[in-house]
């Protein structure tokens, strides 16, 4: 792998290694790494010097890539929103981070009326470079990205990641996987997670190509893996119900050497005719705060746990994992404790008011930092960890982190709410779900009105499958919700 340290210097590397090689994917063209550096340093050209951030709202092609790109060229970072997040959320992502500008297209510019736009389309794209195209401004230290999570104080938080971060994955991610020119991994993950970075950088920063299916191609698995076959891409990163869709294909594309599942647990039962037809399969494991993933376990050959689950297993290549109990002491083997990460991925921590969320990010002695996940796990016999669940109010939606207390807060928020609590459910499946408990103000509950107005901030994943009319809420002896007294809502 190439020496620099920064994203934009690692990918300038890599142009410079493989200009002829594929490095965006479409169904309407092909950029090879030269044409895509070019593109890059075109987009970079016009963005104001000294610019620090940039708030990107546009389609997933390659113009949204090399925006990125040129946004981290320019020593600046990128805020991702996906066009369709609720307008509410997306200007409130770009406001606290102080996006000093927003690139975006005509087609969306509803979405970000109010904002600072700048549309990123042809009119930039095709503007000629200067003889001495301005120079990279990003050290290792600069910030690269800030994704937003669910937050407890009821507003999200964003997660700062520097370029030292990225470089790091991308280091892990080669070690483990070896990609390379001639590998073409699927770009499927909406921007605003990070299995998105792994998609993007930890692929282009190795050589290896990304393809980019259309909003029609993503319609339904087959449609997705006739883009697949179409294009023979070699790479998948997901999140495990993608991976069980395809595992009920009679057969998957004969291209697909790699399959990758994170954002959530992985269960034997999503990937076993997977295994059978010889693909690599992995589970990860990793939060936002230590980009990307920190643990990897391969499947092939592995152990499905007693719960159905497969292990998260061992720490990636420049990182550590460590189960600690409340006191930061380490517990036995085979003990429950907090899954604490230390290494080159631990972020620079969430930007805005998060002081007591921040106190996850633990100062060591030797000067180096630990992040306390919040999730607990044990250590198996065979050193691998075992991924139990999270300590706190925290679930996966759809592969999704959901702060509960978030959608608490909005909810409460909504016309017509005198009291409200948000209570995770678990289902048959072991898939997580909320039913909200709701005192409406007039004794009547519109349950459509206060869904329109969740979906104003919170995305869909977000918004309580069930709504429940109660009289109060039961409090226990505490003055806590007690929820053995709310009415259970089951869903098989």
């Amino acid at each position: 792998m190439g020496t620099a340290q920064t994203i934009y210097g690692r990918f300038c590397e890599v142009a410079e290694r493989f200009p002829d090689s594929p490095a965006i994917i479409e169904d309407v063209q092909t950029l090879t790494f030269s044409e895509l550096l070019r593109l890059v340093d075109r987009i970079a050209e016009t963005l104001p010097s000294k610019v620090r951030t940039v708030g990107i709202v546009m389609g997933h092609h390659a113009q949204m890539v090399a925006s990125m790109l040129a946004v981290l060229k320019c020593g600046a970072c990128y805020v991702p929103a996906e066009p369709s997040f609720p307008v509410g959320r997306i200007h409130f992502m770009m406001e606290e981070s102080e996006a000093e500008l927003v690139l975006t297209e005509n087609r969306f510019l509803s979405r970000t009326e109010g904002l600072p736009v700048r549309i990123a389309e042809c009119s930039i794209c095709n503007k000629p470079l200067p003889d001495t195209p301005r120079p990279e401004a990003a050290t290792s230290r600069s910030a690269a990205y800030v994704l937003y999570t669910s937050g407890t104080t009821g507003r999200p938080k964003g997660v700062c990641v520097t370029n030292r971060n990225v470089c790091h994955y991308a280091r892990a991610f080669a070690h483990e996987f070896h990609p390379a020119p001639g590998d073409i991994m699927l770009q499927y993950s909406v921007c605003s997670f990070d299995i998105f970075v792994e998609e993007v950088f930890a692929s282009l920063l190795n050589g290896a190509a990304i393809a980019i299916p259309s909003e029609e191609d993503k319609a339904d698995v087959q449609s997705l893996m006739g883009f697949v076959d179409r294009h023979h891409v070699t790479m998948m990163s997901g999140f495990p119900y993608l991976l069980a869709d395809m595992n009920h294909l009679q057969r998957i594309p004969s291209s697909l050497r790699l399959l990758i599942s994170g954002g959530d647990v992985l269960r034997g039962s999503y990937v076993d005719h997977l295994l059978e037809q010889g693909v690599e399969v992995y589970n990860t494991y990793g939060p936002s705060e230590t980009t990307v993933c920190a643990a990897y376990y391969r499947c092939n050959g592995g152990t499905v746990l007693e719960d159905g689950t497969y292990p998260v297993g061992r720490a990636v290549r420049g990182a550590g994992i460590e189960l600690l109990d409340q006191d930061g002491e380490a517990v036995a083997p085979g003990e429950v404790g907090e899954l604490c990460i230390s290494g080159d991925g631990v972020s620079e921590g969430y930007i805005g008011d998060h002081d007591e969320e921040n106190r996850a990010f633990v100062l060591q002695p030797d000067g180096s930092v630990l992040y306390r996940s919040g999730d607990l796990g044990y250590l198996l016999p065979d050193g691998n960890i075992a991924f139990l669940h999270r300590k706190d109010s925290q679930i996966m939606i759809y592969g999704k982190r959901v702060e509960v207390q978030e959608v608490e807060s909005r909810l409460y928020q909504c016309g017509g709410v005198r009291q409200a609590v948000v209570r995770p459910c678990v289902d048959e499946q072991g898939l997580s779900y909320m039913v909200a408990y709701v005192v409406p103000t007039d004794g009547r509950l519109s349950v459509s009105a206060i869904r329109e107005e969740l979906a104003r901030n919170l995305t869909s994943f977000m918004i309580p499958e069930f709504f429940v009319q109660v009289s109060a809420i039961p409090l226990n002896a505490n003055g806590k919700p007690d929820y053995t007294q709310l009415p259970l809502v089951l869903k098989g």
